[in-house]
């Protein structure tokens, strides 16, 4: 296994959405990726309030729990762990003690560096989270081009109905990282694009804080941009979607997954 080490993701994200109405966006963000086996050296302060940091509690359980111990529970429940040397956390630091991350990747790599499951975990401004468990049954290595397709069981948009699936594509390679995430609604129609795609460099300090003057105050500007592209909708005469009862599901997987 080559050693994985923390790195700084420059990314853009890219939202579109096909129907009733076209409306398309794209931003600038970064992320670090962390290997949780090096949580305790990387050039970011844990759990420090500082410029900028990484918060435990702000995933996995949301309680400052052992993220390893999180998603190896995970990978043990839908018999994906054998092949998993290391867990690469994909997020978005706190930025001035504020972090909002729309979707953070869990990348479970074999010895190869070959991705075996991708664990998404979805946040809604609501203060809700779900995670979803893409993976192939038997945790065979993800290809670049392999589609995964999993129900959509979390409410993230007013915009969007609970309802239809996903198909979700990772592409993971030295110094590259792309996700793309597809909607079908109920009917089967393409609705929403959205990719996030970025080249990564080994995390040192300086690199951090020159990215974080590239892209300044980016947790908060995540929140402008979605309450922006709201308005937006609102103008194009898209139906708002009153949020539902929050599922008792928390972790759901890609359709040919089954739970121990």
């Amino acid at each position: 296994m080559a050693t994985v080490v923390p790195s700084l993701l420059s990314a853009k994200v890219m939202h579109k959405r096909l129907f009733p109405k076209v409306n398309q966006f794209c931003y600038s963000v970064y992320y670090v990726m962390i290997p949780l086996s090096k949580l305790d050296n990387i050039d970011i302060a844990v759990n420090k309030h500082r410029f900028l940091s990484f918060w435990v509690k702000d995933h996995g359980d949301k309680k400052g729990g052992d993220l390893r111990k999180w998603a190896d529970a995970i990978l043990t429940d839908y018999q994906l762990d054998a092949s998993v040397k290391e867990v690469v956390l994909v997020t978005m630091p706190r930025v001035c003690w504020y972090v909002f991350n729309p979707v953070s990747f869990w990348l479970c790599l074999d010895d190869n560096d070959s991705l075996r499951a991708v664990i998404c975990q979805v946040n809604n401004t609501f203060g809700e989270s779900h995670s979803y468990v893409c993976a192939h049954s038997g945790g065979d290595v993800i290809h670049n081009d392999d589609w995964l397709e999993a129900k959509k069981l979390f409410h993230v948009s007013p915009f969007l109905e609970r309802e239809g699936h996903y198909q979700f594509r990772f592409s993971y390679k030295q110094g590259h990282f792309g996700a793309w995430i597809d909607y079908y609604d109920a009917t089967n129609n393409k609705t929403l694009l959205t990719s996030m795609v970025g080249e990564h460099e080994p995390l040192t300090k300086v690199k951090l804080y020159k990215q974080s003057m590239v892209c300044p105050l980016v947790t908060f500007k995540v929140v402008f941009l979605i309450h922006l592209q709201a308005i937006k909708l609102l103008l194009k005469g898209i139906k708002y979607v009153a949020k539902p009862k929050a599922l008792w599901e928390k972790i759901s997987t890609t359709s040919k997954l089954t739970k121990l």
